[in-house]
């Protein structure tokens, strides 16, 4: 019975300890590496929440969503949008309602994202600044 109740506490331990990590983790705001934009923490926000369409060089941005609910998400909404994950969802609710804009495509891993990023020079997106690799350019870390 004893060791039941210390494998049990364990594992809450070791949870509790995994969610603290993802809670904290670095979001890496990431583009194409053919991307030249200077792009400001306030322009990214904005492209995010399709209030800008285009890059400061004039080309079309494409932003891309990591899967509702996932962590790193929340982060970004938290860091960069300065959201709760809720707010967000009300917020394109009535975007997409009202008929002003779309949110962005959602993809669901770090792996997807740098694969879609790295294929289309207009695409910008966020990932775990531990998923980050040379087949894209980091502009920017929260």
């Amino acid at each position: 019975m004893l060791n039941k109740y210390r494998a049990f506490v364990l594992g809450v331990f070791c949870s509790s300890l995994l969610v603290s990590h993802l809670a904290n983790a670095e979001v890496a705001v990431i583009v194409n590496s053919a991307n030249s934009s200077a792009i400001s923490d306030t322009e990214i926000s904005r492209l995010f929440l399709g209030k800008l369409k285009k890059y400061s060089a004039g080309d079309k941005a494409v932003p891309i969503n990591q899967k509702f609910g996932s962590a790193i998400r929340k982060e970004f909404e938290k860091k960069v949008l300065k959201k709760s994950s809720t707010q967000v969802k009300a917020y394109w609710s009535k975007r997409v309602f009202s008929g002003k804009g779309k949110p962005p495509k959602e993809l669901t891993s770090d792996k997807d994202i740098l694969a879609q990023i790295s294929a289309n020079k207009n695409a910008i997106g966020y990932i775990d600044a531990a998923s980050i690799n040379d087949s894209v350019k980091v502009i920017r870390k929260f």
